[in-house]
């Protein structure tokens, strides 16, 4: 018991073997007072002592995954979880991942997290939490219900080639409202649940060691969009950090952001760099090591790179160029320099036949995917590695789907980097906000500042083609006019203003079709007869169906778990997807119909209606055979698209 228990002690200190980690943990007790106590206190016993001290002093860990995953283990192993670089799109050589165990308070018990003016003590032993697993995970090592307050310190030391230098320090997301301290001194706050956010704590710094707490509140009231983990949506709560936390190290003037457009009729790339200020800016596409194009521009002002004969785009070739920014000093030296990269692809409407259709690249592609929620049984809202966040994309494809609709939440920038890279369309959705009828001044600008903020987030991704701003009238207010406001914000994407518009839920009035945006878009379960059908503006869109479900025992989450229909066995439920699709393809070849996404990818805590069980480990179907169906109706597209006026 002992020893089990030193090794766990020893595993949390990075460099530490059991016997090193002795005196690395009298000296942590020395500079906290603790001294007196152990002065007298032998190596051996002192081992002793500091194990049954920690194991008194804090709450259990719990290291017991009620479904575990194939990549559990290496979750709650790895020194650094989700250790890759969380930006691909805006990527720098030097940064330092600041995942891994924090110091943890958390609960409706501690002091407020919400928009604290001064910093929470952390006593010498502290409970730790492994981030970036929200509380609520077996991931985190903690796995607390609702903690609504939540209090994370963590030391660390800047490598010794940053000095001189800017320091930034990132978040991925937290939820919802996040207020961050350096070294006791507030240096920002952020609110939004789903969107990245950094602070410059250059002025905060000092030698040595330093500290970061963050606070973070999430009073989980349906009054900020949280989706499916509201107060009334189906699955467990989740709260804090959730995303990578990391540092980078940048130059006086460095690139803030950039926005990306592919012109694919124009042959060219339009970009703007967003810089800490005014510079000047060179940009250089690469195709491999190959010079295609570059221009120079200023920060702040959108200027174009001409691509004479571009590289399409497409699902079947998901060709990505790389991108080189450079800001320029007074003498021409480099000031700052990120990589990035881009597809070009075009997507529109226009009419196949006489009926509107969704174009890419200007053809007509059948849109065909997958409910994608996005959920863990280890993790919750995270994956618990990145080959798990990969892993789904892959599946995806592998069953010859060539489209997912990621459903009432978003993923970290890798999540996107992968399905730009294998080649998937991508439809995103905004998580609901729950109560929007009340204090409406408060909620509903909250809605539309977070709406704009995941736009511009993931506005740079060639495989999103389409924002979806409801869900079935969940939460829904204003749907015209934010539909409106979307399709004017991002002109060069669709948008389906209100997915579903034939369910609403009961504590709300529905508000319909808003009759704008780019789709006509109903879910029947099980469906898909009585699909939408298309009008004279917009294209028709079945944005859900199916939902049949099968149990596989040993692989379920342990509540009662349902679906919209039922069968018995593997064969017959393939043999039910198979027949659905085939109404699917009558559906497209005469009625219309352009994009039909399946309920669902996964199976989801309650819900048994997924292709694979919530754990990831059965296939549910018959993969082969689902992938055979899928392009056959695909394919069928295709032969339609040659008809285009």
């Amino acid at each position: 018991m002992v020893k089990n228990t030193m090794s766990n002690i020893a595993a949390e200190q990075p460099g530490c073997t059991t016997n090193n980690k002795q005196a690395v943990r009298f000296f942590s007790l020395k500079r906290s007072g603790h001294i007196g106590i152990l002065k007298h206190v032998g190596w051996v016993s002192l081992a002793l002592f500091t194990a049954i001290t920690r194991a008194l002093s804090q709450p259990a860990r719990a290291q017991e995954a009620e479904l575990p995953t194939r990549w559990t283990k290496a979750a709650m192993t790895a020194q650094v979880p989700l250790s890759e670089y969380p930006r691909p799109q805006l990527q720098r050589n030097e940064w330092l991942c600041l995942n891994g165990n924090w110091n943890y308070q958390g609960g409706k018990n501690v002091a407020s997290a919400e928009n604290p003016a001064t910093v929470m003590t952390f006593p010498a032993r502290s409970a730790t939490i492994r981030v970036p697993y929200c509380p609520e995970s077996v991931l985190s090592g903690i796995k607390r219900k609702q903690e609504i307050n939540m209090w994370y310190q963590r030391p660390f030391t800047l490598p010794a080639s940053w000095k001189g230098r800017q320091v930034i320090l990132h978040f991925g997301a937290v939820d919802h409202k996040a207020t961050v301290f350096v070294n006791g001194q507030k240096a920002g706050s952020h609110s939004g649940g789903y969107d990245a956010f950094s602070f410059n704590i250059t002025a905060l710094l000092k030698p040595g060691e330093n500290s970061i707490v963050v606070a973070a509140y999430d009073s989980n009231d349906g009054r900020t969009p949280s989706g499916k983990n509201g107060p009334r949506g189906d699955y467990t709560f989740t709260s804090g950090i959730w995303q990578t936390v990391w540092l980078e190290p940048v130059a006086d003037v460095y690139v803030k952001n950039i926005r990306i457009l592919p012109d694919l009729a124009g042959k060219r790339l339009k970009i703007e760099v967003n810089t800490s200020s005014e510079a000047k800016v060179s940009a250089l596409v690469l195709d491999g090591k190959k010079e295609v194009t570059k221009a120079d521009g200023t920060s702040g002002t959108a200027f174009y790179l001409p691509i004479a004969s571009p590289k399409v785009w497409s699902l079947d070739s998901p060709f990505l160029y790389d991108l080189k920014i450079t800001l320029k000093s007074g003498n021409g030296g480099a000031q700052d320099e990120v990589m990035s990269y881009f597809g070009m692809r075009d997507v529109a409407l226009g009419k196949v036949d006489g009926v509107v259709r969704p174009l890419l690249n200007g053809k007509f592609v059948m849109q065909l995917g997958l409910l994608d929620q996005g959920y863990w049984p280890d993790g919750i809202l995270t994956a618990p590695t990145e080959d798990a966040l990969k892993s789904d994309i892959e599946f995806t494809k592998k069953a010859g789907y060539n489209l997912i609709r990621k459903h009432m939440k978003t993923e970290p920038q890798r999540f996107y980097y992968w399905a730009d890279k294998l080649g998937l369309l991508v439809w995103q959705d905004m998580p609901a906000i729950w109560y929007p009828d009340e204090d409406t001044l408060k909620t509903r600008s909250t809605f539309r500042s977070e709406l704009k903020a995941i736009i511009d987030a993931h506005y740079n991704s060639p495989s999103v083609i389409a924002w979806v701003p409801f869900n079935e009238n969940w939460g829904a207010f204003d749907v015209k006019n934010i539909t409106d406001w979307v399709k004017r914000y991002d002109p060069s994407r669709l948008v389906n203003g209100n997915s579903g518009f034939n369910n609403n839920p009961s504590y709300q009035k529905a508000y319909g079709d808003p009759k704008n945006g780019d789709f006509v878009d109903t879910h029947i379960y099980v469906g898909p007869t009585k699909a939408s059908e298309p009008d004279s503006q917009r294209a028709a869109s079945l944005g859900e169906f199916g939902g049949v479900g099968l149990f596989i025992r040993g692989h379920m989450w342990p509540v009662e778990n349902n679906a919209y229909a039922y069968e018995p066995t593997k064969s017959a439920l393939t043999d039910r997807y198979i027949f659905l699709l085939d109404q699917v393809e009558q559906l497209m070849r005469y009625r219309g119909l352009s994009v039909a996404i399946y309920t669902q990818t996964t199976d989801v805590e309650h819900e048994v209606n997924g292709l694979l069980t919530y754990d990831r480990e059965v296939e549910k179907m018959e993969v082969d055979r689902i992938r055979q169906v899928n392009q056959a109706v695909i394919q069928a597209g295709n032969t339609l698209a040659s008809k285009k006026e």
